[in-house]
């Protein structure tokens, strides 16, 4: 098995340290790759090769109409590996197979929309009161870009930060999880076959230390993480030491709220889905789902029967829906959250380990726990694994008040046929993205990104555009005719 390589300047190199990390499939613990721990020097010629390349040569001449080719091309070769990249996302992840074969096409979908929008970033004239005077402003790219990617959707959220950033002219060093590098770099061979300049997209692959390097680099100008809050506070603080700028996705604690007048033949599934998607490893997992007590006892009695009768096992199976944990570490922490769930309130579907069949993996059942208390730990923190709480209420004002006791603010839902009730809830939650009707439907014309402890910064639509550009204001005084 041979160790990954990293990619610098349009070449893909060994690293010189020879350090490794196994891989491991996590629906049966086997090792399926050995990633390369890049060193601090190759770190450095990493972000030199972006800067180079941002400041000289094609990509420093390239026009907003040449980014948008070779986004498209970009989005061409990926769709020519999509079984590739799909399979083996769902190797080292344990996403089943469907899932990881639709997020393929939802991230050649963000190359071909920020394509869209790289001949079209400009700025504009400012009114201003002083006659005889010209004011108006430009976009120039926030520079090199560390992008920081963590393992439970991988190609989609290099995706998220890589396309915006070249569309608006920026260089890139990528640094995957070290429990998913593997379908990042087919991913990134996917830019290799498009053509794209050599240093504008590298990536280093490592443990922490890289990075730390990446973030602590003088020449980087920017960095996007993703990933927990705490490390996520700590990436903020060390790039504010040379004034980086940052975007930070980070955690959620989500709120689904279900009235008493909502279609619970729509809202049933979906809120299975939001909670299990990716075995509940989402930072968008509705794990707090809010029923008004008219429907209270209907909709418990059948979460727990859809829940209880999702098809659980090998992710290579089409036909399952909820694959591993990522890894033994990861399922006993989550396995901590499912020991505690009867302190929180009353166990309606009480999740275990799997074995048998699966016992080399890391599978977890479901939890729902009902009449929980909000203020349980099992309300307020975030679990990362197919565990939720469901919480009664009465009117609307008391489900705002639930929903908001939150650190997070990640996205919500409201399931209502109300239009004002929507509406007015649509207004007062406080999270980044308010779902009605609906839960997790993302789209890249959207812009996502969270309140509080959720993040700053927003990725998709022309939101991240403006995250990764600077702004520049002109201000000319014209002489008379």
């Amino acid at each position: 098995m041979e160790n990954t390589k990293l990619f610098i300047n349009g070449q893909w190199v060994a690293s010189e340290s020879g350090e490794t990390v196994d891989v491991i499939n996590p629906a049966n613990a086997t090792v399926i790759g050995k990633m390369s721990c890049a060193s601090t020097d190759e770190v450095d010629r990493a972000v030199q090769s972006a800067k180079k390349a941002l400041n000289a040569g094609a990509w420093k001449m390239a026009t907003g109409n040449m980014r948008r080719r070779w986004l498209l091309k970009f989005s061409a070769e990926l769709r020519k590996a999509k079984h590739t990249v799909a399979e083996v996302t769902t190797d080292e992840v344990g996403m089943p197979i469907s899932f990881t074969q639709g997020t393929v096409k939802g991230v050649c979908e963000y190359l071909d929309y920020y394509a869209g929008w790289a001949d079209k970033i400009g700025g504009e004239t400012i009114p201003i009161p002083s006659p005889g005077m010209l004011d108006y402003t430009i976009r120039h790219p926030a520079g090199v870009v560390a992008a920081i990617v963590p393992w439970n959707v991988p190609v989609f959220i290099a995706v998220a930060k890589l396309a915006p950033a070249l569309a608006a002219g920026c260089t890139i060093v990528l640094k995957p999880s070290e429990l998913a590098p593997l379908s990042v770099l087919e991913f990134i061979k996917c830019a290799e076959r498009a053509g794209l300049p050599p240093g504008v997209v590298n990536v280093v692959t490592g443990l922490g230390d890289v990075g730390a390097a990446l973030v602590q680099h003088p020449d980087v100008n920017m960095v996007s993480f993703t990933g927990g809050p705490a490390l996520g506070a700590k990436v903020g603080a060390e790039a504010a030491k040379t004034f980086k700028r940052t975007a930070l996705e980070l955690g959620g604690k989500s709120a689904n709220i279900i009235f008493d007048d909502a279609n619970l033949d729509a809202a049933i599934p979906v809120s299975v889905m939001g909670f299990m998607l990716n075995t509940g490893q989402q930072c968008t997992c509705g794990s707090r789902i809010l029923v008004q007590r008219g429907v209270y006892d209907e909709v418990i009695e059948r979460l727990v029967q859809t829940a209880g009768a999702y098809p659980i096992g090998d992710p290579k199976v089409p036909t399952n829906m909820v694959g591993p944990l990522i890894s033994e570490q990861h399922l006993e922490r989550v396995l901590g959250f499912v020991d505690i769930a009867s302190s929180a309130g009353r166990v309606v579907l009480g999740g275990k380990r799997l074995m048998g069949d699966l016992e080399k993996g890391y599978y977890l059942s479901p939890t729902l726990v009902a009449d929980a208390d909000p203020k349980h730990r099992l309300c307020q923190e975030e679990v990362f694994g197919p565990v939720a709480a469901i919480i009664p209420f009465d009117t609307a004002t008391e489900a705002l008040e639930i929903a908001n006791d939150s650190e997070f603010g990640l996205v919500s839902g409201v399931w209502t046929q109300n239009l004002d009730r929507a509406h007015g809830m649509a207004a007062e939650l406080k999270a980044g993205t308010v779902w009605v009707n609906t839960y997790l439907s993302l789209h890249p014309s959207t812009p996502f990104g969270g309140h509080g402890a959720s993040g700053v910064g927003r990725e998709g639509g022309w939101a991240a555009i403006e995250d990764y550009t600077e702004l520049s204001n002109v201000m000319i005084q014209l002489g008379g005719l």
